[in-house]
């Protein structure tokens, strides 16, 4: 089985923050990438797609929002791996689907974030 791959925006410094911390206290058993690295057309995924949301790339099965960070959390160690499965629960990540959409749309206000992190007005995760 080839290594999952978890998708950021690298242009993000609050997402870059996100992905570091991943890396260094999460350790999941899986590859951490900016999307702006990656072979987008090999994951199956679009440019609009990662620019709207993180995705999590295994063999059968690309998730995207707090779904994607579930099935990441799930390929660690615990405590993570419990954090992951109680968010994948379906009620869960249903509720938080409109705070990823919050976060995404106020990263540039979040730690670690820049004014470059900003949605252009236009972008289809702002309407979401």
């Amino acid at each position: 089985m080839e290594r999952p791959t978890f998708v950021f925006d690298g242009d993000c410094a609050f997402c870059s923050s996100c992905a570091r911390f991943i890396e260094r206290r999460i350790r999941p058993d899986a590859e951490v990438l900016a999307w702006q690295f990656a072979d987008l057309d090999a994951l199956g995924l679009t440019e609009e797609q990662v620019s709207s949301a993180v995705y999590y790339v295994a063999p059968g099965r690309a998730t995207g929002g707090p779904v994607a960070i579930a099935d990441l959390l799930q390929r660690a160690r615990q405590p993570w791996r419990l954090a992951g499965a109680v968010l994948g629960l379906r009620p869960i990540s249903a509720l938080a689907w409109p705070v990823y959409r919050w976060v995404a749309r106020n990263r540039h206000r979040m730690p670690g974030g820049t004014a470059a992190c900003a949605l252009p007005p236009n972008h289809p995760a702002r309407a979401a």
